[in-house]
């Protein structure tokens, strides 16, 4: 088998998470919650890789910490979700990636493109209602239970 037929045999394998569930073991951290996963679906995660890439360019590990770090450790993301990310981006266009030493493989540095801009518009405009529906029912549940909010 091609080194890329093993690439995306492995993009397309389950996801770490749903590998878990279907053992019975315990999945990470928002693996199995109904509203993070609602928001992984309306896109959540390509708008925060495209949102931090903005920034400059970044390689996977560090988009997969600043995804933790922003989310309090509330959304995981492990490196079989990333790089196949990361890759379908690239083949989209909408981000270029560059290894850190072409001579050898090293750290593959991501940069957005002006189509990557783009998409990330049109997904902040798709997934910002989603977050304001789950702050509204999270701020609903607070008010039940008789919770204070943050201050």
């Amino acid at each position: 088998m091609s080194p890329r037929r093993i690439d995306e045999a492995v993009a397309e394998a389950a996801p770490l998470p749903a590998a878990r569930a279907a053992a019975g073991a315990g999945g990470g951290a928002g693996s199995a919650d109904p509203l993070a996963g609602e928001l992984r679906r309306a896109g959540l995660l390509p708008l925060l890789v495209l949102h931090f890439l903005g920034d400059g360019p970044s390689y996977g590990n560090q988009l997969m910490e600043r995804v933790e770090l922003l989310s309090r450790g509330l959304i995981g993301v492990n490196p079989n979700t990333m790089y196949p990310l990361l890759r379908r981006l690239e083949a989209d266009g909408l981000v270029a990636g560059e290894w850190e030493h072409p001579e050898r493989r090293s750290r593959r540095f991501y940069r957005l493109t002006p189509e990557g801009e783009a998409e990330r518009e049109r997904l902040a405009g798709a997934v910002g209602p989603r977050l304001d529906a789950v702050a509204g029912v999270l701020a609903d549940i607070k008010d039940a239970l008789g919770l204070r909010p943050l201050r």
